[in-house]
């Protein structure tokens, strides 16, 4: 391969750039630099910067020629139409077949912004009349290269879900107005990061990282470029817009979706497509136990019927993968950075997803056959507790969402008592204040002491300006007490030892110790993901440090939440339980944090705000959710293996076909493509056999044939599962003139291709 082209000097083999591109698959973190100086050392030469560059040409002509070569195959085989790939992403997702049953939310996906793959900005330097150093306009070349491949929207068509103020859509908003809000109010806890520092990383780099959409076997669906910004809704509205004009039905995960899904129900031209499509927005099962206890009775996947096992969380696998990137990338020119995403995503697709897509599947169908062998416990458990019916536990739910929607939003009527409990009890410290004030008399100046008039009448000014701040103390707030007064109809003053005075003042005090658990949960929920992103690897030095030094403070704000919540809990009548800072260092989950308030209703005798209770009413629920997944699991099995026959055939059919119609080397490409996939369906199958053979499968391990009067349609289209017949064979002359150079030729190719194989 030359690295010019005209008059080149160096040519770089084909074979070492296809082990680069191998080895780089494989381990993303390699990078041109260190390669072409192992190159050098095998080769005894000393390192030039200029081979770098070199080889860099050649590389992107060799991956040119890979694309081009693949967009022919495509085009052999029907399957350069408008976004194919996208609708034959998944197998198991989107490879249906004939007469299969129907099951709510076909199709599972995620989305979640990262960003660890940015990219940084090449800017002039301006530096100001007092030395001040600014970045100044772009010195990047430009280069209109585009991506191989369609796994990345358009800039341009992200864009215009910004332009007619989509990120504003919330700010208006209020928690509960909105009809179906099934959010609990938890939607205006999640916001966009808007630190000085994080700002100013925004003026480093152009790209900042990538939102991408999966299903829940981990092909990737589609890919955004998140630009000079955080993540933005316009990110998800685009994403989501194209997978519901594309795919059809949706549920999609994410880790704000109990306010993703207020703001797509708000979207003028989103909500209208969100509905016709019947788009569910979920919230997954890791980011769930952040969100609180109401806002999961309506999106955690465990509570949402469909669903399944499904836990919603394929980003955060991925990412863990992905981010090796970032090494290679970070300097890189925009177009080298998607192609390197691009070509990584290819080969995830391929090499990883589709590789442990059996594996997946019979993890999955394991998990949820232990599930159901715990039925014979929860009977037990539901004896033991006097529950005669399973059907008690929606109705437990029911009321557990009607308890919580009582918490969310204080009765006016309350809040005026309160307001009014707590008017009344500053103005008897004022009026206490007072009196302590008026009954200090005037100095007076002793005939022999040293004190002078002046510091006499300071003292005295002094006393007389505390005296009058204290009557305006006072009647200010008489005048907030008058007027509450009146707006409740109080005819006469409540006394502190009153029937309402007493009623207020226990609600005062359940008030505060409700907000004093709630800043606890806050604290201890921050201090939660903290942690995990202080242990996780690839975390660079500096951010574990600044984790670490966040740790310090958050800890110390812990501690003083945990004293007011301690001392609010003490307070009580009865007291409650008082927690200490171990149980608060343990604490993994926080799904029952609200269950600890004490509302207008007493729930303490109910079985369903009982441990013993929770635990069965839970487990009720991973039952269903069990079924649902085994129904699921029994329409994606047999995708796969029919997938796999059809596939298999189809491509056999079509690169006879090409070497029968004049073009072998276009029919051998088809070959290679087949067995790119190919290689792993006899994995598949030993997989799929082995779990056949566990008690309670019942998913099928036969391929779905085509009905018998259906013609045989085009193998090019989407969800097919025909088996195309066998060529027949062409008639061989023994007598013919054989090309020998020709077929030396085809045969030093193949050899070639087996090698690398």
């Amino acid at each position: 391969m030359p690295a010019a082209a005209v008059f080149p000097s160096v040519v770089i083999t084909v074979r070492a750039l296809e082990v680069f591109r191998r080895l780089q698959l494989r381990c993303p973190r390699l990078g041109v630099q260190a390669f072409v100086r192992m190159l050098c050392d095998i080769h005894g030469v000393a390192p030039r910067p200029y081979l770098v560059t070199q080889f860099t040409v050649a590389f992107d002509v060799h991956l040119a020629i890979l694309d081009a070569v693949d967009r022919q195959v495509q085009a052999a085989l029907g399957r350069d139409i408008p976004d194919w790939r996208l609708k034959n992403a998944c197998p198991s997702c989107l490879y249906k077949l004939e007469g299969e049953a129907e099951i709510p939310l076909p199709l599972l996906a995620t989305v979640d912004g990262n960003n660890s793959l940015k990219r940084f900005w090449r800017r002039e330097k301006v530096v100001d009349a007092d030395g001040n150093v600014a970045p100044g306009s772009s010195k990047e070349r430009v280069d209109v290269r585009a991506p191989p491949g369609d796994y990345y929207l358009p800039r341009e068509e992200v864009d215009r879900w910004s332009k007619e103020g989509l990120e504003d859509l919330m700010r208006d908003f209020v928690p509960g107005s909105e009809e179906g809000d099934e959010g609990g109010g938890c939607t205006e806890r999640w916001q966009n990061m808007k630190e000085d520092a994080t700002a100013r990383a925004y003026g480093m780099y152009d790209e900042t990282g990538i939102f991408p959409a999966l299903c829940r076997h981990g092909f990737v669906l589609v890919i955004v470029d998140m630009v000079k910004s955080g993540e933005l809704a316009k990110y998800g509205f685009a994403v989501t817009a194209h997978l519901l004009r594309v795919l059809g039905e949706l549920g999609l995960g994410y880790d704000i979706g109990c306010k993703f899904a207020q703001m797509v129900r708000m979207h003028p031209v989103l909500s209208p497509l969100a509905a016709g499509k019947k788009f569910k927005a979920l919230v997954g099962a890791f980011h769930g136990h952040a969100h609180n206890r109401r806002c999961q009775l309506s999106n955690l996947t465990t509570y949402v019927p469909g669903v399944g096992l499904e836990d919603l969380e394929g980003c955060e696998k991925f990412f863990s993968k992905s981010n090796a990137l970032a090494a290679t990338t970070r300097y890189a020119t925009v177009f080298h950075r998607q192609q390197a995403i691009t070509t990584y995503l290819k080969h995830a697709d391929t090499a990883d997803a589709y590789q442990g897509l059996s594996l997946l599947l019979a993890s999955k169908y394991r998990r949820a056959l232990k599930i159901k062998g715990t039925t014979a416990l929860l009977r037990e458990t539901m004896a033991s507790m006097g529950v005669d019916s399973r059907s008690v536990f929606e109705t437990w739910l029911e009321k557990e969402k009607e308890f919580l929607a009582t918490l969310s939003k204080e009765p006016v009527q309350e809040t005026l008592e309160m307001e009014y409990y707590q008017k009344l009890v500053n103005l008897q410290d004022l009026e206490e204040r007072l009196k302590i004030i008026t009954k200090v008399g005037h100095p007076m100046l002793p005939a022999d002491a040293d004190a002078t008039y002046a510091a006499v009448a300071s003292q005295t000014r002094r006393i007389e300006t505390q005296r009058r701040h204290a009557i305006e103390a006072r009647d200010k707030t008489l005048a907030v007490v008058r007027d509450l007064e009146v707006r409740l109809d109080i005819a006469r003053r409540w006394e502190d030892d009153g029937d309402d005075w007493i009623r207020v003042a226990k609600m005062a005090k359940n008030r505060r110790y409700q907000r004093a658990l709630d800043a606890l949960e806050g604290l201890v929920v921050a201090r939660m993901f903290e942690l995990t992103k202080v242990n996780m690897s690839d975390t660079g030095y500096k951010l574990r440090k600044h984790i670490a030094k966040a740790l310090q403070a958050r800890s110390k704000g812990v501690k003083s939440a945990l004293e007011r919540y301690n001392e609010a809990a003490v307070a009580m009548s009865p007291p409650r339980t008082e927690l200490s800072w171990e149980q608060i260092v343990d604490y993994v989950f926080l799904a029952d944090f609200d269950l600890l308030r004490d509302g207008r209703e007493d729930i303490h005798d109910e079985l369903w705000a009982q441990p013993a209770g929770r635990v069965a009413m839970d487990q009720h629920f991973k039952l269903l959710r069990a079924d649902e997944e085994i129904a699921r699991l029994n329409l994606e099995i047999p995708r796969l293996v029919t997938h796999m026959a059809d596939e298999d055939a189809f491509l056999i059919y079509h690169e006879r076909r090409l070497i029968r119609e004049g073009s072998p080397a276009l029919g051998h490409q088809v070959g290679v493509h087949r067995m790119e996939r190919g290689r792993f369906n006899t994995l598949h199958m030993e997989r799929l056999v082995k779990l056949s053979k566990e008690p309670g499968f019942t998913a099928s391990l036969t391929p779905v044939p085509i009905a018998e009067d259906v013609e045989m349609p085009d193998m090019g289209t989407v969800g097919t599962v025909a088996a195309l017949p066998e060529e027949p064979e062409a008639d061989i002359d023994p007598d013919a003139d054989v090309d020998t150079e020709l077929l030396a030729d085809t045969f030093e190719r193949i050899m070639f291709m087996s090698e690398d194989t």
